[in-house]
């Protein structure tokens, strides 16, 4: 159904993307947004070949214009900004435990240890950077 060759629109290869296969790859992104860049790029990768497929795109389209053009944000923004919503709306809770949970200063950038929401601090990858300065520069002319 998301192959090249499959007879839907590319408006609905990415609704079926985000509300099936985006879901499973980002389940409970908020607590392993923060893990290792390797795990992070693999899913990615998933991502970047899924864009290929449903744009029917050659081999050499950046993968930032097929993100561009498919109107998805990458994996790690997508997480990052899953990850801010989610402590937005924990820090809102009725239950003082959870409010708690939130709210602690985060270690200094040289500290070993990862926590959640470390990731809201962490800099764009450059996949991610690419994607920002190319819909940038198209807001800019519109």
């Amino acid at each position: 159904m998301l192959g090249r060759k499959s007879k839907l629109s590319r408006r609905n290869k990415r609704t079926l993307y985000k509300t099936c296969i985006r879901t499973v790859m980002t389940y409970a992104s908020p607590v392993f947004a923060h893990a290792d860049s390797k795990v992070l790029y693999r899913l990615q990768v998933v991502q970047n070949k899924f864009c290929r497929a449903a744009s029917d795109a050659h081999w050499c389209v950046r993968n930032s214009i097929l993100h561009r053009d498919m109107e998805l944000p990458t994996l790690t923004k997508y997480m990052k900004d899953a990850s801010k919503r989610f402590f937005d709306i924990a820090g809102l809770h009725p239950n003082a435990l959870l409010r708690a949970a939130v709210d602690y200063q985060p270690p200094p950038p040289t500290h070993f240890l990862r926590r959640p929401r470390n990731v809201l601090i962490d800099p764009p990858d450059t996949l991610t950077a690419a994607v920002d300065s190319l819909n940038d520069v198209n807001d800019t002319h519109d």
